[in-house]
């Protein structure tokens, strides 16, 4: 538990410290620089740009800070015209969600303008001056920008890899547990196993977006310059990432199929898939200590090796299909490590034993050349 507990503490102590940051500068620039009395929207809008901008693109913070001054803008200029109340906070909930949306704004920019009208209405009265809150919220979002790209920005790495970890890890992990069932012959286990690899679909969004972020804090924070080379080893996998996925799950269904009509399962099928889990797990902790994938290729290859003698062997209609997908699973997992497409394709052919094979040469299922 503590170690649990310790592990999220270091998870958000870089929110924490650029929260921190951007605020104290907020107040000071607010205060300090620029003469306001009371600046207490300037940090309120820092906070609220930085909590609700980690794992998001700069447009969608941008987005932020535009809606918070709009609503406070919004709300000080109803409430100097026709006072405070329950009408008037209707109209100015209105009013901000249809300049949200007019000026095409998705969800972020419609419930921060809105949220921050209601919280002028509510908490403040008119001062005479109903455009210096609007102005404190500019201040506070434009520092807290300048805190996540210039002063204190995320390291792109640490935030790829925190979400690239669980989707490897249940990839991987679904993989090995279709194995197991396939070899035991479970179809309760293998759609257990498939069932895992749906839910990782929400993982991988996760990591995709994570890695657009990354991109953008690459793309303007200077100091993280030099990580543009490591982050694009994620780039470039991420895609065909899915893409092997997608075919995997087509696999575990065709197993499932293979099972529940009784078709024969050589030992070097399960065995093919539960290398194809290793190189998922191999490509996770090579991508973690930034090294060449060298071994998830090595791996990869091995189960397309595999999945060839289990054609040999002898397989069904299904079983063929299993084959067929696991081929094309690793194909996706080398171009993931930085293969070419068709240098992908002639590893996979070399490890099978079909290279310079014309295609009715190969061996089919109970049958000699």
């Amino acid at each position: 538990m503590i170690g649990l507990v310790a592990t999220r503490t270091r998870a958000g102590l870089m929110l924490a410290l650029q929260a921190g940051l951007a605020a104290g500068l907020a107040w000071f620039v607010a205060h300090d620089l620029f003469g306001r009395p009371m600046p207490f929207f300037a940090p309120i809008a820092a906070v609220i740009t930085l909590g609700s901008s980690v794992g998001q693109r700069l447009r969608r913070t941008t987005e932020l800070v535009i809606g918070v001054a709009a609503g406070i803008g919004i709300g000080d200029g109803i409430i100097l015209l026709i006072g405070t109340g329950p009408v008037q906070i209707g109209v100015i909930v209105v009013l901000a969600v249809l300049l949200a949306t007019a000026a095409g704004g998705g969800a972020p920019l419609i419930v921060q303008s809105a949220s921050s009208a209601v919280l002028v209405a509510t908490l403040t009265s008119a001062t005479g001056q109903p455009w210096t809150r609007f102005f404190d919220a500019l201040v506070g979002g434009g520092l807290a920008l300048a805190v996540m790209t210039v002063l204190l920005p995320l390291n792109p790495l640490t935030v790829v890899s925190r979400a690239a970890d669980p989707a490897l890890r249940a990839f991987s992990g679904g993989l090995h547990d279709a194995a197991a069932g396939l070899a035991a012959a479970d179809a309760a286990m293998v759609q257990g196993a498939l069932e895992r690899l749906r839910a990782a679909e929400g993982t991988f969004d996760s990591f995709r977006t994570a890695i657009a972020a990354a991109r953008e804090n690459v793309a303007f924070a200077p100091a993280r310059w030099k990580t543009r080379g490591a982050l694009a080893q994620y780039v470039e996998g991420a895609q065909q990432l899915t893409y092997s996925l997608r075919n995997v799950r087509v696999m575990i269904r065709r197993s499932q199929v293979a099972l529940d009509d009784g078709e024969p399962i050589p030992d070097v099928l399960p065995t093919s898939i539960r290398h194809l889990g290793d190189a998922v797990e191999l490509l996770r902790q090579e991508w973690d200590r930034g090294v060449e994938p060298t071994g998830t290729r090595e791996q990869a290859l091995r189960a397309a090796a595999e999945s060839g003698r289990a054609y040999q062997e002898g397989v069904g209609y299904s079983g063929g299909v299993v084959v067929a997908q696991i081929r094309t699973a690793v194909a996706d997992l080398l171009r993931a490590t930085g293969v070419e497409y068709a240098e992908a394709t002639r590893q996979v052919r070399d490890a099978i034993g079909w290279r310079g094979r014309p295609h009715g040469a190969r061996k089919r299922p109970g049958r000699s050349n």
